[in-house]
């Protein structure tokens, strides 16, 4: 193997991890929590964002990630939030968001008076796992549909999380799934990851989703008081 490409792809890592942390500092600074939402497409992160817009009172923006289309955006928008789109098909379509874009996007936002910024990012348990983008949280969104071996599957993306939110959860009477095999599956992979179940379709968990949220920011400004 050419020794060159080991060292560019070094570059490249350290690079966007470098900017990563300048982001995660500078949101700090100004208390803003971060949150990566993660998952693979159609889980539910979308309507997630909206039940939350509907029912909490934190003031929120949202950064999308997509390969094509602003359609997501459009339906946080008529949620009555702030949204900015990344496309990332014009750039070779890549399946996931980097902290460079992240940092371009916060230079063209207004942040003041937000309280939590969060990142859809695109639609994959792969590929975004392995970019860190300054999020203060990752948080992987798994649908009860999506079946109970996925953290088996896809280990990086609960690795690399804080929080999972197994979501849908008003399908169970429908489906044939263990949804404590799934926790089990989990906490094999992360023992230290919190997870929440919820539907935001019923709204049921939704209480302990918001709950997380206001103790979440409230965690981060705290520390960023800490001389």
């Amino acid at each position: 193997m050419d020794k060159t490409e080991i060292k560019v792809m070094k570059k490249i890592l350290n690079l966007n991890d470098r900017i990563a942390d300048e982001v995660r500092n500078e949101l700090r600074s100004r208390g803003i929590l971060m949150i990566n939402l993660m998952s693979s497409p159609g889980s539910g992160k979308t309507s997630l964002i909206e039940k939350t817009a509907v029912l909490g009172s934190l003031r929120m923006f949202v950064i999308e990630g997509d390969i094509q289309t602003t359609l997501d955006a459009e339906r946080i928008l008529n949620a009555g939030l702030g949204a900015y789109q990344i496309n990332t098909g014009p750039f070779g379509g890549d399946c996931h968001l980097e902290a460079g874009w992240i940092r371009s996007a916060l230079d063209e936002i207004n942040t003041s008076g937000i309280d939590i910024l969060f990142v859809e990012n695109i639609g994959n348990l792969v590929c975004p796992a392995e970019f860190d983008i300054g999020a203060h949280i990752n948080a992987v969104v798994l649908s009860i549909t999506e079946g109970e071996d996925k953290p088996l599957k896809y280990p990086l993306a609960f690795r690399n999380s804080q929080l999972c939110v197994i979501s849908k959860t008003d399908l169970m009477p429908h489906l044939k799934i263990n949804i404590k095999k799934i926790r089990k599956n989990i906490e094999q992979i992360n023992p230290e990851m919190t997870i929440l179940e919820l539907s935001a379709q019923d709204g049921s968990g939704l209480d302990k989703w918001l709950s997380y949220l206001q103790s979440a920011l409230e965690n981060l400004r705290k520390n960023a008081l800490k001389p």
